[in-house]
């Protein structure tokens, strides 16, 4: 009778534990989604991103007492984890900013991590089998525990880093005596945030995804003569919008920028051009493919934005394609935007217009898939592996040739292909 009524106590402290710890992941939920939302997003943009998670934490309080022992202690450790990794953002956010109310909300996430981890860990050790064919059943576990945390964890995981990047304070940096601050609105009314250094042979080219990711690269434009749109996309250190690491409809930053471009008297005959890094590159390029106004684009770096492109591997890539499904959801959800297309479907889209497509020998996040991507696209197209360097490193690895080829790129496509500069 005591062990049944002990039992009931430690199971009733457990549902109570975790029932707190999910309402405070709860409570920063509704901060960060609906009460404080990013610059420039009303809360109706971020329906599923806010709906989605409560409806989740809910279901999985209600249901708690009656899940068995070791689904208790994986959903426990789960939620913790992640709540773990959303205090890690927040204090980041802190560090750097502190703006939004969601910043401080989210230092609630750190105890209530905690407290699930420790859950977790707690119910395994007070419901372990010392009988029977105890480790094979513990090797079993943990077989199932990595590929668990692999095939879900993880790509969630990622997910919630990839829509709550931690923004960036950006001083006013060196790229000539002429550069200034410039506020781009997009056609779905949010202010971006941009610097702009004037054209001397009548051609510009946007660098993006930010504004002080690579300096050097628009420097060495500015000093050709070229006009400079340096833009930090939305979601990103000085720009409204929500942030999404993979760029998912990020194309209407670059359609803004092109189209303040075309008022600028410094810019003739609409010669535009746009050099991305990373998913930087991923968005030029499906920007090209819609905007027939940007003329010529140079990709460094890019690679897989969601399942459509880790399907891009065949058979080796099969192992994968469980965690890419999850990671697209997420994001899809955290963000509250559909995927795009594959990127072997957009560079098929771009001609006649040139791109140039760049990757490094070292690369990350499916650099490889450049090669997938040159063989989709049609003619002007010219493709680049610069086998000493690391992911969007070209320059440094190969200043010299990295600038006569960017350069001789840009100067066929927007001045010899157009009439000239100035």
């Amino acid at each position: 009778m005591r062990a049944r009524e002990q039992a009931h106590r430690v199971a009733g402290r457990e549902r109570r534990l975790f029932t707190a710890a999910a309402a405070f992941v709860a409570v920063h939920t509704l901060v960060d989604t609906f009460v404080a939302p990013q610059p420039g997003t009303p809360w109706t943009d971020h329906l599923a991103a806010g709906l989605v998670p409560l409806a989740v934490l809910g279901t999985a309080a209600t249901l708690y007492p009656k899940m068995p022992a070791g689904v208790r202690a994986t959903v426990a450790a789960v939620v913790g984890v992640l709540a773990l990794e959303g205090a890690a953002l927040a204090v980041a956010d802190l560090a750097r900013t502190a703006e939004r109310a969601s910043d401080w909300t989210g230092l609630l996430l750190a105890p209530a991590g905690l407290t699930l981890c420790g859950l977790a860990g707690a119910t395994l050790w007070r419901t372990r089998s010392a009988h029977g064919h105890r480790y094979l059943r513990r090797t079993l576990l943990s077989v199932a525990a990595v590929v668990g945390a692999y095939w879900f964890v993880l790509p969630i995981g990622i997910a919630l880093v990839a829509t709550h990047r931690p923004r960036a304070e950006n001083k006013l940096a060196e790229l000539g005596t002429r550069v200034r601050t410039v506020t781009i609105r997009t056609s779905d009314g949010l202010n971006l945030a941009g610097w702009y250094v004037p054209s001397h042979n009548g051609a510009a080219v946007i660098s993006f995804p930010t504004r002080i990711g690579k300096l050097p690269q628009a420097r060495m434009l500015a000093r050709h003569g070229y006009g400079v749109l340096a833009l930090d996309m939305r979601g990103y250190d000085g720009s409204d919008g929500s942030p999404n690491a993979f760029g998912w409809g990020a194309t209407k930053d670059i359609d803004a920028a092109i189209a303040w471009l075309q008022q600028q008297p410094d810019v003739r005959r609409g010669r535009i051009g746009g050099i991305g890094f990373s998913v930087g590159g991923e968005q030029m390029l499906e920007a090209a493919a819609e905007n027939p106004a940007l003329l010529a684009v140079v990709s460094e770096g890019a690679g897989e934005r969601s399942i459509r492109e880790t399907t891009l591997y065949g058979p080796r890539g099969w192992i994968s394609l469980p965690t890419a499904a999850v990671q697209t959801a997420s994001i899809a959800i955290l963000s509250d935007t559909r995927a795009p297309p594959s990127l072997a479907g957009v560079v098929a889209r771009i001609a006649p217009r040139p791109i140039f497509l760049i990757y490094a020998g070292h690369g990350a996040g499916g650099e490889e898939l450049n090669s997938n991507y040159y063989n989709a696209a049609h003619q002007p197209k010219t493709l680049w592996r610069i086998a000493a360097a690391h992911h969007v490193g070209g320059l440094a690895a190969a200043p010299t040739q990295y600038e006569h080829r960017v350069i001789s790129f840009f100067d066929q496509a927007l001045l010899t292909a157009r009439g000239g500069g100035s």
